[in-house]
């Protein structure tokens, strides 16, 4: 087994890219209204617009870097921890696409393809004494993917629990995946809801 805790194999969400095609050409569609449309598609329609972003003509590479993408001028007070958090996923496989905030549109901060595989994650970085539940309940509504960047040691029991409780408040919630140091952690709802979770869950993250 690799470092992943866990990974669906099948779902009817995001996760699944290969009964969705869209031509491999930049989209012009405009792009406020596509992310607009994350919030009203579901199935192969949310994979399809994922897609349709990703390859949307206002993504460029970002200068001095490999396989990420953004639409520039991003002044997130957040930004170097987005980045931070981009690069890791780049050195496990993904293509990774910084996604804009666009005026009163509530968007999620990534979407990472790889394999033809299409997720949109929201990331919560982890610092100090910063509390992973409410930090994980405050992105309900944005995607049913989270990032966690653990850059603090955290007690993993507590961890566990955090991730748990994410998972029975949103009943949407497919994956959370945690980065811990170059590690990718991928906790999904089948894993927390099978035997011994939080015994398992502690042997892999420290592992």
């Amino acid at each position: 087994m690799n470092d992943d805790i866990v990974a669906e194999a099948f779902s009817d969400d995001e996760e699944v890219g290969s009964y969705c095609w869209v031509a491999e050409e930049p989209v012009t569609r405009n792009l406020d209204v596509l992310l607009e449309d994350l919030h009203y598609t579901k199935g192969a329609g949310f994979v399809w617009t994922l897609k349709e972003i990703t390859l949307h003509s206002e993504f460029k590479p970002l200068p001095g870097e490999t396989s990420i993408f953004s639409v520039g001028g991003n002044n997130s007070e957040d930004y170097d921890n987005l980045l931070n958090a981009a690069r890791k996923a780049v050195e496990h496989g993904y293509r990774v696409f910084l996604l804009p905030n666009p005026k009163g549109i509530r968007t999620a901060d990534y979407i990472f393809e790889r394999k033809g595989i299409y997720k949109m994650f929201d990331l919560k970085t982890i610092t100090g004494k910063s509390s992973v539940e409410n930090r994980l309940l405050d992105s309900i509504g944005q995607t049913n993917h989270v990032l966690i960047n653990m850059t603090t040691d955290y007690n993993p029991r507590l961890l566990a629990k955090n991730v748990r409780t994410y998972f029975e408040v949103n009943k949407q919630a497919r994956e959370v995946l945690i980065v811990k140091g170059s590690r990718f952690l991928s906790v999904s709802r089948q894993f927390v809801e099978g035997k011994d979770y939080i015994k398992m869950f502690i042997k892999r993250y420290l592992k």
